[in-house]
């Protein structure tokens, strides 16, 4: 056998016990493009909307916060208004 018939017989060995991994290779690629990732770009898009209307809701609940401490002090000095006698 020459060196050549001897690489080529080499070759085709590890073509056929390539072509199992090539093949599951391929198919996990197939799942990641076709499942895998368009559940993730879903999952991303749910959080980064959730996450848009908490930041917005911690906002508003701030102003809310504010607009009660102010609405407290008033209620507490009309309190006092009304105490007193006229």
């Amino acid at each position: 056998m020459s060196d050549n018939e001897f690489l080529l017989a080499i070759s085709e060995m590890m073509d056929k016990k390539l072509t199992p991994v090539n093949e599951r290779l391929k198919r996990i690629e197939l799942t990641q493009e076709n499942d895998i990732l368009p559940r993730l770009q879903n999952i991303e898009s749910c959080y980064t909307s959730t996450y848009r209307r908490y930041a917005s809701g911690i906002e508003e609940m701030e102003a809310l916060k504010a607009d009660m401490e102010i609405v407290k002090k008033v209620v507490a000095e009309h309190s006092e208004k009304l105490k007193k006698p006229a």
